[in-house]
């Protein structure tokens, strides 16, 4: 039993709260029993399993499928509640090797579905439209700046989405020539614009989604960078009351990420 706040296991794993420690260990900081539930689903083997008796007095099926039993220790539910960065964690958290995500695709190589996000900031927009994301059918996620995909916040709100996608985070100049090699790989650009937007803006479903498609969104508050905004080939909106000035980013990207399923299954438009 880990009783001690000083212990070094427990500083070590604190030292992932920040995105420093992280990249100086090579670790992810996962907490709770539905985060080590999807790790075990998707085949990742984590570093460490750290719970409270009584939790694991509890969940004695889900430590037998641990692929070893040595990465298990016990902590009481004060030095959990430090190790974690949740004000009530469930009695359980768990460190994985960054080395077992998903590898980025070769940057030359044509994808089908792109989801490209510019200086996304809210942890939590981020990990809704992960969770999105991956229910949508998108292979790769490219990040310009803004929140890390791989703090504990994203993690949690993307239900552990983020595990199972390939996603790159990059400068903002570093994303506009993705893009621009995407495109001439035949990739349509889709930009999502707010319905006043001065140009050619259509309503999400007259796009023909079923072609290779990068979607562009923009930062909460700024929307999208004006040069990525130029070099789309198509700019939709989502039509709606002038009540409100623009939906939110998470909001809207499910309707338009899950327009391309409804398209390929040969729904009517709305």
């Amino acid at each position: 039993m880990i009783r001690s706040v000083r212990n070094p296991l427990i500083q070590a794993v604190r030292r992932l709260h920040r995105s420093s420690g992280r990249l100086e260990q090579g670790l992810l900081l996962l907490e709770g029993t539905h985060l080590l539930q999807e790790a075990l689903e998707l085949g990742l083997r984590p570093d460490l399993v750290l719970a409270t008796p009584d939790w694991q007095e509890r969940h004695g099926a889900l430590l037998a499928r641990l692929p070893d039993a040595g990465r298990l220790r016990t902590a009481s539910p004060e030095v959990l509640a430090a190790a974690a960065t949740t004000g009530h964690p469930d009695g359980v958290l768990l460190t994985l090797a960054m080395a077992q995500l998903p590898a980025p695709a070769a940057a030359a190589s044509a994808p089908g579905f792109v989801l490209a996000l510019d200086r996304l900031q809210d942890p939590g927009n981020l990990g809704t439209l992960l969770r999105t994301a991956l229910a949508a059918g998108v292979e790769r996620v490219w990040l310009a700046e803004g929140a890390d995909a791989l703090q504990p916040k994203v993690l949690r709100a993307s239900s552990g989405a983020a595990l199972a996608l390939p996603i790159e985070r990059m400068p903002a100049p570093d994303l506009e020539a993705r893009l621009v090699e995407a495109q001439s790989h035949g990739v349509q650009l889709v930009a999502a614009m707010v319905p006043e937007a001065a140009g050619s803006v259509q309503p999400y479903w007259e796009l023909d989604w079923c072609r290779p498609t990068a979607l562009l969104l923009g930062n909460e508050g700024a929307g999208l960078a004006p040069e990525l905004a130029r070099l789309a080939d198509q700019w939709v909106t989502i039509p709606h009351s002038p009540a409100v000035e623009s939906l939110n980013v998470a909001a809207a990207a499910a309707l338009l990420l899950l327009e391309r399923t409804r398209q390929a299954h040969g729904r009517p438009a709305p």
